[in-house]
C-alpha cells in the first residue's frame, strides 16, 4: 500500500525503454522499425488506480508504450514483456514466481494512428474514449498515467 512516487514511475519508464530497446534489436526488420516512434508510456489498470487513490493495491505494474503508428505494420499487440520491478517498499506479490525479487511489470506496446509528435496525452485519450479494442476499453475502465515523457510523468491521462 506504500505510495508510488516520481522515482518509481522514471524506474518503471527504464524497465520499458530497455526491455523494448531488447525487443527492437532482435527484430529490426518488424518491432524494430518502431524505434524512435515513441508517443509516451502510462502506468495503467491497479497500479494506476493506486498512484491516483492510495487505496488499491498494487499486484504488478501494467506498463504501455505507445508509439506513433505505420499504416502498415502495427506494433505487435501480442508483445509482452516483463521485467521485475526489484526490492522495494511494494514488497513482491506472494503468488509471482520465485524469480521475482520484488513486484512484476508486465511491458505492453500499441501503435496509434497518429503522427510522430502527437501529444501523447491526448493521443491517449482519444485511444480510450473511442473503446474501439479490448485493449482500449480495458485500460479505459481504470486509469491511465504518463510515466515517459519523464518531464510529464505523474500527469493524469485517465480518468478525464
Amino acid at each position: 500500500m506504500a505510495a508510488i512516487e516520481l522515482a518509481d514511475l522514471h524506474r518503471l519508464a527504464t524497465l520499458a525503454t530497455d526491455a523494448e530497446a531488447a525487443l527492437f534489436s532482435q527484430h529490426p526488420q518488424g518491432s524494430g522499425r518502431y524505434a524512435g516512434r515513441l508517443l509516451g508510456r502510462a502506468l495503467c489498470q491497479g497500479a494506476a488506480l493506486h498512484y491516483l487513490d492510495e487505496k488499491n493495491g498494487v499486484k504488478d505494474f501494467d506498463v504501455w508504450s505507445f508509439y506513433a503508428g505505420y499504416g502498415d505494420w502495427p506494433f505487435p499487440a501480442r508483445w509482452r514483456g516483463t521485467r521485475d520491478f526489484g526490492p522495494s517498499k511494494f514488497g513482491r506479490y506472494p503468488s509471482d514466481s520465485p524469480n521475482y525479487s520484488g513486484r512484476r511489470v508486465d511491458l505492453l506496446g500499441r501503435s496509434l494512428p497518429v503522427p510522430l509528435g502527437t501529444d501523447p496525452a491526448e493521443a491517449l485519450r482519444q485511444y480510450l474514449a473511442a473503446r474501439r479494442t479490448a485493449s482500449a476499453k480495458a485500460l479505459a475502465a481504470k486509469a491511465v498515467i504518463l510515466i515517459d515523457p519523464l518531464d510529464r510523468a505523474g500527469e493524469v491521462v485517465w480518468p478525464v
